[in-house]
């Protein structure tokens, strides 16, 4: 197996907890990687802004992916956008069509931004079930009246638009039709969610996006993560990593499987690959 030079963590149900929290072993282990010289970085669906102050501001952490990949940016005094693939207003539109049939929580991403609707966010309860992700929602998405007609002061384009379903079959019925009639990134994160981007983008020509700007080769990153969103960054890179909680179709794409989210599974699998410290048994080689 290659040197592994660059290290993608998805957060949700991967690098974080159930609070939403990193551990204090985790951490340690991040730490020792970038001190090694390891590129390690957020690869998350996440808009910017909605990324926890205490990763945007890891010690030495000097990238972060968002929006599943619409962008990348650099941290040096600040952030810097140095890649970005939005998603034509013409096509959110078209999407939003879809999505406004069911009851569903939306928000659209623009320059690390998400904003979703008001009234929506009132009835958070019965789209989130998960306390930790309800109070990340309330705590970082802009209020509008309206994300259709805020959407179209962004001209350029969007980061992402998400939906979260009530009904998981108006989800599975949704996500069908999108796929169907429309020829853009469609994945989800939860198990209720969609998430759609501009056609092309997602984690994995992400990382290798990065990886070509920094001379890293595919065989040389590695890839944590659990969600469908996270996928096809499992399959691109070198080193594919799925969580134990990952749905079975991630760990099924997987080169390896390692503990759970709640277990430190991340830092377990940095030291295995990375850091050659430990050998877990329970492990799963596929």
């Amino acid at each position: 197996m290659a040197k592994i030079k660059m290290i993608g963590l998805d957060l949700d149900g991967t690098l974080l907890n159930e609070k939403k929290c990193l551990s204090e072993y985790s951490r340690k282990v991040l730490e020792k990687a970038i001190s090694k010289g390891i590129i390690v970085l957020v690869a998350t669906g996440r808009p910017l802004y909605g990324v926890p102050e205490f990763m945007r501001e890891f010690p030495g952490m000097r990238y972060i992916l968002t929006a599943n990949g619409a962008r990348i940016l650099k941290r040096e005094n600040g952030f810097h956008m140095i890649y970005e693939h939005l998603l034509p207003i013409e096509d959110a539109e078209k999407v939003l069509d879809v999505l406004e049939e069911y009851d569903t929580l939306r928000d659209v991403y623009y320059d690390g931004i998400g904003y979703a609707g008001r009234a929506e966010i009132e009835r958070i309860e019965e789209f989130y079930p998960n306390p930790a992700m309800q109070e990340y929602i309330r705590n970082t998405r802009n209020r509008v009246e309206s994300v259709r007609e805020k959407m179209k002061e962004f001209p350029g384009g969007l980061d992402k638009i998400q939906a979260v379903f009530k009904r998981i079959d108006d989800r599975d019925e949704a996500m069908r039709r999108l796929k169907r009639e429309l020829s853009l990134a469609v994945t989800g994160a939860l198990f209720n969610n969609i998430e759609v981007n501009a056609k092309g983008v997602d984690k994995g020509n992400g990382l290798l996006k990065l990886g070509e700007m920094l001379g890293i080769k595919r065989e040389e990153i590695m890839a944590c993560g659990d969600g469908l969103n996270d996928l096809a960054m499992i399959q691109k890179v070198g080193l594919g990593v799925a969580m134990a909680n990952a749905s079975e179709e991630v760990k099924e794409a997987a080169d390896y499987v390692t503990a759970g989210n709640e277990e430190d599974g991340v830092a377990k699998a940095i030291e295995k690959f990375v850091l050659n410290e430990k050998e877990e048994k329970e492990w799963i080689l596929l």
